[in-house]
């Protein structure tokens, strides 16, 4: 089924008359008035630009003035900026005042959101696809300026200095300008987002100035298909660090920039280098990530550790910007998407109707045949209790075995072997599975309920026949062959008629249909814990050890596991993956994918352009610009989302962080409370219980540390009064075995407490500091 779009033409006015009668894209509506007095001020702007040769000079409050009267006089005025004196007037004469005084300014975001927007826009005119915007959009951050821009900035604020910095500061002032320069951000990541986020910072002068820094994180090398939209590398950058060469280019893009690269996953395994000290020493941090995970565990860091921050993502078209403020907002894990939908296993093995379905399972046939055998073989090859540990593992032990012997008994020589047994392998995956399938379910099958078996989303398959003149057939057999002599160290050949003459000498048994062969049909069933294997299957695997050689026979050989790259066109990977996911589509009739959108999904590239990450960056460096300014108010901040396709532009103020109360008199707290206990030395457990109890009124009935139960009402009264006397952070060594790293000064506890009417009450954790006073 394909979906096909109906054609639609769209019609502009010309701009006098859309001037007049402006169609306005709303993006916030908390400011549904202000695009039509951004209209009247950006024609009042070019009626001063006109009279004058030049834009308002910042600060200048005779040339504001002038744009206000100029405003005034225009159409629609009354109505837009509110009769003189009233509320709505002192609002919209603000406003007018801002956009004077920042007329001369250029800000590295506002570029990125405008660029990214009008390069979108391009593409469409070009392409004729998406639908274009219709026909202005305004956009203002007035947050970002000091106060909320509520009062003018003074003439020396905005003066030029002679500085790379003199635009920006025309906007926001030198003070502001100064903090920038002097903060401490952490940006994980430098994919897409990352080196755009670079770009900003660096355009904007973020960690340029005394005492300012920036460290960008990333354990991850350039492939050749981050080049189209990672536009910090280039070429000769392939297989070098992401977070090192983004920094190079920053600093030729601003010398004053200072930025560490790093190529440390920010994670539990990594707390040794990113510790309390690296994380005090923050102003905030930004995720530039691509996973879900990775972005939870810096969210807990940054709540515990009370940062802000700023998280954003992409696809395709759509973006989004959220904004975490501590002790305000809610944090990144507060909400959660939901889990994308998983492929049904007995959908991928025996009923694909999708060619997403057939091209999952040959990149699991990929791993099966090409890593997971080769590494089982290494195992079985190094490791004496690997045939001991398998026996434990019934469901998988005849299988396992079953591959072992192929891999080990029939150890292929030359590239003639690798080219029969990959035509082995095409006679059982798109013949005699099939074959086995329609055996076992006829094409006139009938279910229960008297309706056809094969109707629906399941799909009668088709037997293929091998033909070493059918292109797909033999591509399947030279990406198979090459990736098998590559697991035994053989060199490989691209000569259709080497394999052509090869496949001929192959001597392909006849199929035979076998009996009681069980295949899943519903996945519910397929999901049931598999059953006892039959009582011949032990019998059978004993047999197939018994013609496995001796570890000790082959000391020191060890096959080459192949790692899936979907960048190197050479490797045969995509070629096996696109040759055996298109014949089973045959197997089914599935319209096939061309060799593009194989490698689109089986290297899980998520769609990304350089327009909407352009957008996305830019909105979030003008959150940033909120951060840095204390006690804004959380309507000040907005998260936002955007769909350059259709277009939409969406922004919202950020949900406050819920508030939680101990028992019904107790204070209100958020997530971003806890309890900080530093007495300036070690507390027994004792102590501690008496600290809460004095302090807030609370009898502890349980600690944990982790997944280790420190105190309980309910522990053995010989071991509590053992316990009792012990420090806390010897409790926590010598019952859950933990090793304090050596930075490390302090521990986190979850408690359980009654309040003074003996209810159980939720309480924040505890932050309790052992050393380091």
């Amino acid at each position: 089924m394909h979906q096909v779009k109906q054609k639609e033409s769209v019609s502009f006015l010309p701009l006098p008359q859309a001037l007049a009668a402006p169609d306005f894209l709303v993006s916030d509506f908390a400011k549904f008035e202000r695009p039509m007095q951004l209209h009247l001020g950006f024609q009042a702007l070019d009626a001063y630009r006109a009279a004058h040769g030049q834009l308002p000079p910042p600060s200048d409050a005779a040339a504001a003035a002038e744009v206000l009267t100029r405003a005034r006089e225009l159409p629609g005025a009354v109505e837009s900026l509110g009769a003189a004196g009233s509320p709505e007037a002192e609002a919209s004469e603000r406003l007018l005042r801002n956009l004077a005084s920042g007329a001369r300014g250029e800000l590295a975001p506002m570029c990125a959101i405008f660029g990214g927007m009008a390069a979108q826009e391009v593409m469409k005119a070009a392409s004729g696809k998406f639908m274009p915007l219709k026909q202005w959009l305004y956009f203002d951050a007035e947050e970002c300026l000091p106060d909320d821009g509520k009062e003018a900035l003074p003439p020396a604020e905005t003066a030029p200095r002679g500085s790379r910095y003199d635009s920006q500061a025309a906007a926001l002032g030198w003070s502001t300008q100064e903090k920038l320069g002097s903060l401490r951000y952490l940006l994980v990541g430098a994919g897409a987002i990352g080196c755009e986020m670079l770009k900003n910072w660096a355009m904007m002068g973020i960690g340029c100035g005394e005492g300012g820094h920036v460290t960008v994180t990333d354990p991850d090398t350039i492939e050749k298909s981050n080049l189209n939209r990672q536009f910090l590398f280039r070429p000769w950058d392939v297989t070098k660090a992401k977070s090192a060469c983004a920094a190079a280019a920053i600093g030729a893009m601003n010398p004053a920039a200072k930025v560490e690269a790093r190529l440390d996953r920010v994670g539990a395994e990594t707390e040794g280098i990113f510790d309390d000290a690296f994380w005090g020493r923050l102003s905030g941090v930004c995720n530039a990530l691509d996973n879900v995970q990775a972005r939870l565990y810096v969210d807990q860091r940054c709540i515990y550790y009370q940062k802000s921050l700023l998280e954003s993502g992409t696809l395709g078209p759509k973006g989004n910007v959220q904004v975490v403020v501590p002790k305000l907002t809610e944090s990144y894990g507060s909400s959660r998407d939901p889990p994308e939908k998983s492929i049904p296993v007995c959908t991928l093995k025996n009923f694909p109707n999708q060619i997403e379905h057939t091209i999952q399972w040959s990149r699991d046939c990929f791993e099966g045949l090409f890593r997971q055998g080769a590494e089982d073989v290494n195992a079985y090859l190094s490791q004496p209790d690997f045939l001991s540990n398998l026996e434990r593992q019934p469901g998988v032990r005849k299988t396992t075995l079953e591959a072992l012997a192929a891999n080990l008994v029939d150890k292929p020589i030359s590239l003639e072997q690798c080219v029969v047994w990959a035509r082995l392998r095409f006679e059982e995956l798109f013949h005699n599975q099939i074959a086995q399938l329609i055996f076992n379910f006829p094409l006139d099958m009938a279910t229960s309920s008297g309706a056809p078996f094969w109707s629906g989303p399941k799909r009668p398959p088709t037997p293929l026949q091998f033909s070493a003149d059918d292109p797909l057939h033999l591509g399947f057999i030279i990406a198979a062959a090459n990736l098998r002599a590559f697991n035994y160290g053989l060199k490989g050949s691209t000569d259709p008629a080497l394999f052509k003459k090869a496949v001929e000498a192959a001597m392909v048994p006849e199929f035979v249909p076998k009996q009681g062969v069980k295949i899943a049909t519903d996945p519910k069933e397929a999901e049931k814990a598999p059953a006892a294997p039959p009582p011949d299957e032990d019998e059978a695997s004993d047999a197939i050890v018994a013609t496995l050689p001796a570890p000790s026979s082959l000391a020191g050989y060890r096959m080459t596991p192949v790692d899936f790259e979907k960048d190197d066109d050479t490797n045969f990977h995509i070629d096996f993956i696109a040759a055996a996911s298109n014949l089973r589509a045959r197997n089914y009739k599935i319209t096939e994918a061309d060799h593009h959108r194989t490698k689109q999904i089986a290297g899980k590239i998520i769609p990304a352009i350089a327009t909407t990450t352009s957008l996305v960056t830019g909105l979030v460096c003008l959150e940033l610009l909120k951060l840095m300014q204390p006690a804004k108010p959380i309507e000040s901040f907005k998260n936002g989302f955007v769909n350059l396709a259709l277009p939409f532009v969406s922004f919202s103020e950020p949900i406050a962080a819920p508030k939680r109360k101990i028992g019904a008199k107790g204070a209100e707290w958020t997530l971003w409370d806890r309890y900080e206990v530093d007495e300036g030395r070690e507390l027994t457990l004792k102590e501690f219980l008496a600290y809460f109890q004095e302090r807030h009124k609370l009898e502890v009935t349980m600690i944990s540390s982790g997944v280790s139960i420190l105190y309980s009402f309910f522990t053995n009264q010989k071991k509590l009064k053992e316990r009792m006397p012990m420090t806390m952070s010897q409790l926590v060594q010598e019952i859950s075995k933990a090793e304090f790293k050596p930075t490390q000064n302090s521990l986190t506890f979850e408690i359980c407490c009654n309040d003074e009417d003996d209810e159980d009450v939720e309480v924040p954790f505890v932050q309790y500091k052992f050393r380091g006073w």
